[in-house]
């Protein structure tokens, strides 16, 4: 094991503001490696290490309505609709769920929120060009009106939807 005695500097995105010295004589361990064999982990633990990590994604109950099309929603729909293009690996659509839940509580008399699948349905997220998610799209008048993406705050997100909406068409 080699050891130089060069100096580096710390990123100031750390915030430690001061350069690292790796000097031989202060490296106490560097005996100790070298004569001292690395041992493996027992096989056992080495498969247990390997699984993926479960995340505890809360269920929510959400109000399911069928619709024989996604074009017969839009046009039915008396109230502008905000669509939700997500998939249920996104990590960034999971951390939207209770979000877009408050927003439709506190908007509920201004705008429909519609959650779309983009595995489920492939041909919808193709006809709106969905490339991210989440994508979020208004429609006003069953048209778009709006589009967006990424994750945001409750209150960013319903300042964005009373912007779109001040907006007359």
């Amino acid at each position: 094991m080699a050891v130089c005695s060069t100096a580096v500097a710390v990123p100031s995105s750390c915030n430690l503001g001061r350069a690292i010295s790796l000097e031989p004589s202060k490296l106490s361990a560097s005996k100790w490696l070298q004569s001292t064999p690395l041992r493996h982990p027992p096989t056992r633990s080495r498969r247990l290490s390997a699984l993926p990590q479960r995340r505890i994604i809360p269920k929510v109950a959400a109000k399911k309505q069928t619709f024989s099309s996604f074009d017969e929603l839009l046009e039915k729909s008396d109230k502008p609709v905000l669509v939700d293009f997500y998939a249920t690996w996104c990590g960034p659509c999971q951390f939207m769920v209770p979000i877009l839940e408050e927003v439709s509580e506190k908007l509920k008399d201004k705008i429909q929120v519609v959650k779309i699948d983009t595995e489920k349905y492939t041909s919808i997220a193709n006809q709106y060009q969905i490339e991210a998610l989440p994508t979020f799209i208004i429609f006003r008048d069953g048209k778009p009106c709006d589009r967006f993406e990424g994750a945001m705050p409750a209150h960013a997100l319903i300042q964005r939807i009373e912007s779109v909406l001040a907006v007359p068409q």
